[in-house]
């Protein structure tokens, strides 16, 4: 298999003039950007990385990053994105875990980079040049480029990703240039990406969504149009003047950009492709997007940073909730819960833990310096998620939540996507998180939270359940009303928040009822 370097000069060999990446006042086709990337490869070698070495960089979505990302590539460092959002103790601990040889970072990390104590120990390199630092990303640019020849092999580390550490330390998940390469290819044959695609490059480059999109462009000869940050109004615009083909997005951001008051008057008709990941999507969602964009392709796709495409469904509007079936790279099991034997399987429509073949294409072979999780999560060669989900009669994939939020209340397993998908129809309810909070005589009460698109009370909302076909058992005890349900920076629901009281409650809610 090509390693990536090569996969880059692909694109530059096939189609010079197509353009690559835009990026405020920056555009530059692939031959042109080919040029910064070999100088900025030129710069990190004469600065002493070697072959191997992890770089981190701690940024928004810039050209810069994008443009260290495929330097390290053909150099064979090992590109180590941390969230930009992290502060000084998260900082360490990764910088540490990861045996990061520099540090790359603007100014949206610069308070964080300067208190954590293991930066200050790296080599720094910032790309901003308002920051007092010794080395800048502008003198990278000038250095003597590199002949421009791949000094990596398939085999060799592409990529670090660390995951989000909702249940603890995040994990590094090394990746080989073959795993992201394959993971790339599927990505563009599992959204029938075309010849010169355009996507919206706002999903953090930090975040395995966010990677893809970058790497899967230049398999098409396709153009990254980077946005730093996520605004509504400025993706709205981003959209409409770089006609934007296909969007990669999770659910969060496509119920911003519909709630948004300049959505109606943008012209998106170049959007034809639509794809969300990271989080299931509300069934009223999914209608409102389907009547806003009308895709001709309209993507659920299920995955991870450790194994990139487990499940994908090319007619999300098809089956609401269904994230399909395995991918092309991938083979799926769910299993019983609390079980590790990969052959304890369940039948159609029974929940349980969802596994993925470890020899998939796409997979990854174990955490960064973390024999512990590996012995939690690797299992006969299978990779078991801490989904939860099931096969349909159909065989078709549902993902229920995680292992850790699963509900059990009087005995009973209940998973909180399936009354998140029943609420989320309800005309009054903008957005819903379902949670098990401590009770003493069920063990935990199913408790809804939820922000009001207007005026809607608890008895309310417990008619409405009572109408539907959720079973009584799982209908919520307890409604309360909040300001914002609290996500991760790509938009996870983060049920822990809920359930230890971290939200703001609505300014004028309806009381909370206990209801039997």
């Amino acid at each position: 298999m090509l390693d990536l370097g090569s996969t880059y000069l692909q694109s530059v060999e096939r189609n010079p003039n197509a353009l690559a990446i835009t990026a405020n006042n920056v555009r530059m086709n692939y031959a042109q950007w080919f040029e910064k990337i070999k100088s900025v490869a030129g710069g990190l070698e004469t600065m002493g990385l070697k072959h191997g070495d992890p770089v981190a960089i701690v940024c928004q979505n810039r050209w810069e990053m994008a443009t260290l990302h495929w330097a390290c590539q053909f150099l064979g460092l090992i590109v180590t994105p941390l969230n930009w959002r992290s502060k000084p103790d998260e900082l360490d601990y990764c910088l540490e875990d990861s045996g990061a040889k520099a540090l790359v970072y603007d100014g949206s990390a610069y308070e964080a980079v300067e208190a954590s104590l293991v930066a200050q120990t790296l080599r720094r390199i910032s790309i901003d040049e308002d920051i007092n630092e010794t080395t800048y990303f502008s003198s990278l640019l000038a250095a003597t480029p590199i002949d421009g020849n791949p000094r990596a092999s398939a085999d060799d580390f592409s990529l670090m990703l660390y995951t989000s550490g909702t249940t603890g330390k995040p994990k590094g998940v090394p990746r080989r240039h073959r795993h992201e390469r394959a993971a790339a290819l599927a990505h563009v044959a599992q959204n029938l990406y075309g010849t010169g695609e355009c996507t919206l490059g706002v999903m953090p480059l930090y975040h395995t969504m966010g990677v893809r999109s970058l790497l899967a462009m230049a398999l098409v000869d396709g153009c990254f149009v980077c946005m730093p940050r996520f605004d509504v109004a400025g993706a709205l615009s981003l959209i409409a003047a770089e006609k934007v083909s296909n969007l990669y997005l999770v659910p969060t951001l496509y119920h911003d950009l519909l709630a948004h008051p300049d959505f109606a008057a943008t012209d998106l008709s170049s959007v034809t492709k639509l794809g969300f990941a990271g989080a299931p999507m509300p069934e009223s969602l999914l209608r409102r997007l389907e009547e806003a964009f009308k895709p001709e392709l309209f993507v659920n796709h299920y995955g991870s940073s450790e194994v990139y495409t487990m499940s994908i469904s090319q007619n999300a509007r098809l089956k609401a909730g269904s994230s399909g079936r395995a991918g092309i790279n991938c083979r799926l099991r769910v299993v019983k819960l609390g079980s590790t034997n990969p052959d304890d399987r369940v039948v159609p429509m029974e929940e349980g833990q969802i596994i993925a073949d470890l020899k998939g294409d796409e997979s990854f072979e174990g955490y960064w310096n973390r024999p512990d999780a590996n012995a939690r999560s690797l299992h006969q060669g299978w990779y078991f998620t801490g989904d939860t989900g099931y096969f349909d009669a159909d065989g078709d994939l549902f993902v229920s939540g995680r292992v850790d939020d699963m509900i059990i209340s009087g005995g009973e397993n209940i998973s909180p996507v399936d009354i998140e998908s029943v609420l989320s129809l309800h005309p009054c309810v903008d957005e819903v998180a379902v949670a098990g909070l401590a009770d003493d005589r069920w063990g935990q009460r199913v408790v809804a939270f939820i922000k009001r698109k207007s005026e809607v009370t608890a008895d309310e909302l417990d008619g409405y359940c009572r109408s539907t076909d959720l079973a009584n058992f799982k209908r919520p005890r307890d409604y309360v009303f909040v300001s914002e349900i609290p996500k991760s920076p790509v938009g996870k629901i983060l049920r822990r928040k809920l359930v230890s009281g971290e939200y703001l409650l609505d300014a004028q809610p309806s009381p909370a009822m206990g209801i039997n």
